[in-house]
């Protein structure tokens, strides 16, 4: 189990994830773009989504941290960029923190399985911080 912190970016992940792994001389960051993931036949990706990051991670002096880009169209206030991350092998644990933080909250995806994780959303809760939650899996979802 942990607690990573997740930072977003309004189209510059990139060149951030980049910097902070020179900074602190982390290995180079394995980015996934929207246009990478697998896409929704629903649903057609914008031209201009398609090279921003979807996710990359870098381990600075042993913690996680995440990076992604904004969606096009989606609200970025720079300061208020950060969110929480529960991560855990445990997918009762996450419902429970999940149900529990939702409590008084807002609710932004509710718990469902992605092609990332079996069990993922997401979440602002009563004192306005945002939380992300994703089951850990040893399996490689494809």
């Amino acid at each position: 189990m942990a607690v990573d912190i997740y930072l977003n970016f309004n189209g510059n992940c990139r060149e951030a994830a980049e910097f902070y792994a020179e900074v602190f001389k982390t290995e180079k960051p394995q980015i996934m773009t929207f246009g990478e993931a697998p896409q929704d036949p629903n649903y057609t990706l914008p031209e201009e989504a398609k090279s921003l990051v979807m996710h990359t991670r870098l381990n600075i002096n042993g913690s996680n941290v995440m990076f992604s880009d904004t969606f096009p169209g989606s609200p970025f206030i720079l300061g208020n960029n950060i969110s929480l991350a529960f991560v855990s092998k445990n997918e009762e644990e996450i419902h429970a923190a999940f149900e529990a933080l939702k409590e008084g909250g807002t609710v932004t995806m509710e718990l469902q399985e992605t092609f990332w994780s079996k069990s993922y959303g997401a979440l602002k809760d009563k004192f306005g911080i945002e939380w992300q939650f994703s089951h850990e899996s040893n399996e490689l979802k494809q």
